[in-house]
């Protein structure tokens, strides 16, 4: 069941990601900013009807998308607080009680922006909207840096990790809200969802099934409460070495896919903002070199003229008719 949970978590989070990713090419491609983060910053211009209904789409098919994975979050907390009342487990009833509140306030943050975008019933500033979604992340980092239930479980090394990609949204969401039409503050909340979602779906495997470092095992006091321990030191130190080799390979796919993705978007749609396209060096190098050819010729051409009538005076001195 663990194993299932951290899955579908994991791919709700890659496909978050992948979608706020690919509102970034739009952006750029159509002018129009359509993720729900920055597109409510952008006033009503005169545009066709057809690039409206893409962007309303957009940023509805994102609102529902958070909507529902923060019920299945809501869910799945719910279900792990009873069973841990019912294992009498203080401890594991409280963690849910932190994931409970996570996951309300990004459930308040995405019909909030269902309700701000396509109707009036709350006219509330877009600003505040992005305000609580701030507010939803730095909660999220603050849950994981302080969960230390058990000082010596490796699980901690796995949750530190996961710090990683919860700073970048932070910080993309606090750079959107100074610059709300840049569209990179986009990308790059976009590329630490998918960040959180592959390292979720690492953590499922790693606690769950048998691809567990050697020497460690998995105690459950309850179903949201437990703890990886390893028989001596040695283990210890080398399952934590592990985990940051495993998200060390997470982060370079995550930085091969984003290179791999912007040069096809380059190469299709062009560079964004107004750069100098790009010219070959040698290019250059050779239109230099026969320029300067040329020029040396027109050079030498003038030197023999100059030359030539030198030669033609010195003659008519000799022979008594130059000037005196």
């Amino acid at each position: 069941m663990g194993l299932f949970t951290y899955t579908m978590a994991g791919t709700g989070f890659i496909l978050m990601g992948s979608w706020e990713a690919l509102t970034f090419t739009n952006s750029n491609h159509n002018s129009n900013p359509s993720s729900p983060l920055s597109s409510i910053h952008a006033l009503p211009q005169p545009s066709s009807s057809k690039t409206k209904t893409n962007a309303f789409s957009s940023s509805s098919l994102t609102f529902i998308s958070i909507s529902v994975l923060s019920f299945l979050f809501l869910l799945n907390s719910l279900i792990s607080f009873f069973d841990a009342l019912n294992s009498s487990d203080k401890i594991g009833s409280a963690l849910q009680l932190q994931v409970l509140a996570l996951a309300s306030l990004f459930l308040l943050y995405s019909l909030l922006g269902f309700l701000v975008n396509f109707t009036n019933l709350i006219p509330l500033p877009f600003s505040l909207l992005d305000l609580i979604g701030l507010f939803a992340f730095v909660e999220e980092f603050l849950l994981f840096y302080l969960q230390r239930k058990d000082p010596s479980g490796i699980e901690n090394r796995y949750f530190d990790l996961l710090l990683v990609p919860v700073t970048v949204c932070v910080f993309a969401t606090m750079i959107e809200l100074k610059s709300p039409k840049s569209n990179y503050p986009k990308l790059a909340r976009g590329v630490g969802l998918i960040l959180q979602g592959t390292w979720f779906v690492q953590m499922g495997i790693s606690f769950y099934t048998d691809l567990i470092a050697n020497g460690c095992s998995l105690q459950e006091k309850s179903r949201g409460n437990y703890t990886i321990r390893c028989k001596g030191h040695p283990d210890y130190h080398r399952a934590r070495a592990i985990a940051t080799l495993q998200f060390n390979c997470h982060l370079a796919l995550i930085v091969v896919l984003v290179m791999g993705m912007y040069s096809i978007i380059v190469r299709k749609y062009g560079v964004p903002g107004d750069f100098p396209q790009y010219r070959p060096l040698g290019a250059e190098m050779q239109q230099f070199t026969l320029d300067s050819d040329d020029d040396d010729g027109e050079e030498i051409k003038v030197e023999e003229n100059l030359g030539n009538k030198n030669v033609g005076m010195v003659e008519l001195s000799t022979n008594g008719y130059g000037s005196h």
